[in-house]
């Protein structure tokens, strides 16, 4: 069998999806997670979905909350203070406080980290925690943090 080269319009077709591919990457930017104010590091990024779901490293954040993280096989625990939550790999039934709740997504491994909604997170821990797609930013307010200290009342 002899080899054929590729066709030139092989090489032209290739080098614009590779243009378009890097320029699409290079404006992409990642997920800023805050707590409180303060940037959370980890070496796993948030992960969106097309339908702006997004997940974030559960050791990372609960480590930003001031929680204890244990992860046993494929069972993770996370305690702060009284509060805790228990969630299992694959599975969407988790337990808050010890009471069953039901997520709307099971928690998944990316890179050896444990990500979760932030719903779970939200539920378990009383914090208040939002995604906004435009400006790719994760804010958690524990309430502890000095973010997180009340507005002002209206006065109208």
């Amino acid at each position: 069998m002899d080899y054929r080269w590729p066709r030139p319009q092989t090489f032209v077709i290739t080098a614009v999806l590779a243009t378009i591919c890097s320029g699409i990457l290079t404006l992409s930017r990642p997920v800023d997670m805050l707590v409180d104010g303060q940037p959370v590091q980890s070496d796993v990024p948030p992960v969106t979905t097309s339908a702006q779901h997004i997940y974030v490293p559960l050791r990372s954040v609960a480590d930003a909350l001031g929680a204890q993280t244990i992860v046993d096989g494929d069972k993770v625990y996370v305690v702060r203070g009284t509060q805790s939550l228990r969630v299992e790999l694959g599975s969407d039934k988790a337990t808050i406080n010890g009471m069953p709740f039901t997520m709307h997504h099971a928690p998944f491994r990316v890179r050896g980290r444990v990500m979760i909604g932030l719903k779970p997170i939200s539920d378990a821990f009383g914090v208040a925690a939002t995604y906004d797609a435009r400006t790719a930013r994760v804010d958690i307010l524990s309430g502890l943090g000095a973010a997180a200290t009340p507005a002002p009342p209206d006065t109208q």
